[in-house]
């Protein structure tokens, strides 16, 4: 599995890389599907530290898995976590990340293509969460057979799951927006 992380937002002038205000923070996991891109797992999270991005790589990765990452600090400790660390210095490379790391970046081009393309950029940090799954969902069934099956699990859920109002997943917004500001 190939991990790393992406920011979505507008342009922030005079910043760069992880001093990131405003940006939302994903994490994407890609699976290494020969020379394809397998399932993939993306999850908004707080910051690129290790208390983010571990716990999103053992929710998403079975535990004895290869994880591919770079070589940021956040992804220490993985071998402890039961993990096959197999980590690129980027740095010290002539190539892209984009060729070292390719299917992950190919995952995140595809996410940010499909957003700016079908809701026109304009996705805000209250429904990004559900954007995401939306496309996790649409991906990792990119080449389902049956089409037909895709359609009653889709009904067989909305059936088994409780609707969920407006006012509460804004209330579940804003409860976020608090746990982001208290750290």
């Amino acid at each position: 599995m190939e991990v790393d992380e992406t920011y979505l937002g507008a342009v922030e002038k005079g910043l760069r890389g992880r001093e990131m205000e405003k940006k939302a923070l994903i994490a994407v996991a890609a699976q290494e599907d020969g020379r394809r891109v397998g399932r993939i797992r993306m999850r908004r999270i707080q910051d690129a530290s290790a208390s983010s991005l571990v716990p999103f790589i053992e929710e998403s990765i079975e535990p004895g898995s290869v994880v591919h990452t770079d070589g940021w600090e956040g992804y220490a400790g993985l071998e402890k976590k039961d993990y096959q660390h197999e980590v690129t210095i980027l740095a010290r490379r002539k190539e892209p990340a984009s060729e070292l790391l390719p299917r992950v970046h190919h995952v995140v081009g595809l996410l940010k293509t499909w957003l700016a393309g079908t809701l026109h950029g304009a996705v805000s940090h209250e429904h990004l969460d559900y954007y995401l799954d939306e496309f996790t969902f649409r991906f990792n069934r990119r080449t389902s057979r049956s089409r037909g099956k895709l359609f009653y699990r889709m009904v067989q859920q909305a059936v088994q799951v409780d609707p969920v109002p407006y006012h509460a997943l804004v209330k579940h917004v804003q409860d976020h927006r608090i746990a982001d500001h208290k750290m």
